[in-house]
């Protein structure tokens, strides 16, 4: 759960999803779940849910007039603060969803962009963020004018909103510019320390958000990076020199991953995906307690596609094995088996260990199988390293 200032009221909020006919009800209620989640991380407090079935979003209002005439009755009846929709909303959507509800609207970019705005603390993740949020707001301008629409014969009123919204444009754009060139200096500094860290192997580690990277970090490092139950508790990339056995290198933790990460994000953490992009292994952790966790599995390799990063030597480490659960079929029970009626050992012998990458199953919050885990990155950092110095066989 998430964690309330004392003395300030948490807001209440619902959420919005559509199923279409592409998915079933308890994969939207999934991505609910998620978006729950991110609610909460977001610091407002989810009072309810509302879906429909729609082949596609309705173009004005996104779920049709009927739902969103239930939604407005329950806004108003339990004084919800804000509407959170789980799709990028259109600007003409965010406009007349918020003319109908006369509530606050966020859709699911910016809610993880409100997200990031929080969690950065470095001035390079401030900027980053900043950047998406003035490429997110540019196009929606005109939302924040809408009470202008309001005014009936107010001669003069229109044409200095307009006006207004120019300016404003031009301000956003000028501020874009500057914060894009910010960047560049700051992407030429990140690669020109990444250069100075020598020739060390250098391993990533990726994955959804929240499947505990800063805890395995912490652990094989030995060193305490902020961790917490939290989605995009890291948004900076951590770098921590590491030795094992007689072998230094370098590991980084990156910032999370996730279901429809907003394009402005990815466009904008070009640096902390340089980290990805330039390692010499991958450790890709995955939460295998997750009921969803084989979608969050393909979401992570489907990212290192996108950011060119998928031709890595990968490691699959299924982790937080502590806190996995399986439903007992009963013997009669003919219907197919799921996975979530497989046990542990049975999902270990299942497709998922006999991957092409290396696999492994642990707990970093009990240390279950942690020393195997290193003889593995241990024998892979190796092979790099003996590619890398050949005279430095004699070592080992």
């Amino acid at each position: 759960m998430a964690e309330y200032i004392t003395g300030i009221e948490p807001e209440k909020a619902i959420l919005v999803g559509i199923i279409t006919q592409n998915q079933e009800e308890r994969e939207v209620q999934d991505y609910l779940d998620e978006l729950s989640f991110l609610t909460e991380t977001a610091g407002a407090i989810p009072v309810a849910s509302f879906t429909q079935h729609l082949d596609v979003p309705n173009p004005r209002t996104f779920v049709g007039t009927g739902k969103l005439e239930e939604i407005k009755q329950y806004v108003q009846i339990h004084e919800i603060d804000i509407v959170i929709f789980d799709d990028e909303l259109t600007p003409s959507q965010l406009r007349n969803i918020e003319r109908e509800l006369n509530c606050r609207i966020l859709d699911r970019t910016n809610l993880i962009l409100d997200i990031f705005a929080t969690r950065a603390k470095t001035a390079h993740a401030k900027t980053q963020v900043e950047l998406a949020q003035y490429q997110y707001l540019l196009p929606r301008l005109t939302r924040m004018w809408t009470h202008l629409e309001r005014q009936r014969g107010g001669i003069g009123l229109r044409g200095p909103g307009e006006t207004e919204i120019e300016t404003d444009r031009r301000i956003i754009r000028d501020r874009i510019s500057k914060l894009k060139a910010q960047l560049v200096k700051i992407d030429k500094q990140k690669a020109t320390q990444r250069k100075n860290r020598g020739q060390l192997v250098r391993v990533a580690l990726v994955g959804y958000t929240n499947v505990g990277k800063s805890t395995l970090l912490n652990l094989i490092s030995k060193s305490d990076v902020f961790a917490e139950n939290k989605l995009f508790a890291t948004l900076d990339t951590t770098v921590r020199k590491v030795v094992i056995g007689n072998l230094p290198f370098l590991l980084s933790d990156t910032v999370g991953f996730i279901r429809k990460l907003p394009h402005h994000l990815i466009e904008s953490f070009k640096s902390t995906l340089d980290e990805v992009r330039e390692s010499d292994i991958l450790v890709h952790v995955v939460d295998i307690s997750h009921p969803n966790f084989e979608e969050q599995l393909n979401i992570v390799n489907q990212t290192l596609v996108d950011i060119k990063a998928s031709d890595k030597t990968t490691i699959n480490i299924f982790n937080k094995i502590d806190a996995y659960t399986y439903i007992k079929k009963e013997e009669d029970d003919l219907t197919p088996k799921t996975i979530d009626n497989f046990t542990l050992e049975e999902l270990k012998n299942s497709w998922i260990a006999q991957t092409n990458s290396s696999c492994i199953f642990i707990s970093a919050k009990e240390k279950v199988n942690i020393e195997e885990f290193k003889t593995m990155l241990y024998n892979l950092i190796k092979k790099v390293h003996i590619s890398r110095y050949p005279y430095d066989n004699l070592l080992y």
